[in-house]
């Protein structure tokens, strides 16, 4: 294996690293404005906490696919 396909693997190993770290933040993001919510509006059902939270995961699935589709195309 030569250097540049090396150093073309490792940037791609990065990459998705990043990627995991984005999910992980923007699923925390939401829960926690959605716990923000519901102690605001005194709910004790968590409705706000539910929501953010699935619209977080929606969002980061949709990232993660895209940033994938990007990294498959640099690579073809």
């Amino acid at each position: 294996m030569d250097k540049p396909n090396k150093k073309k693997q490792l940037n791609k190993y990065l990459q998705l690293t990043g990627i995991a770290f984005q999910m992980g933040i923007t699923i925390y993001l939401g829960a926690y404005f959605g716990k923000k919510l519901d102690a605001h509006y005194q709910n004790s059902t968590r409705t706000f906490t539910i929501i953010l939270t699935l619209v977080a995961l929606l969002i980061s699935i949709w990232s993660v696919l895209s940033q994938l589709k990007n990294i498959n195309e640099k690579n073809d």
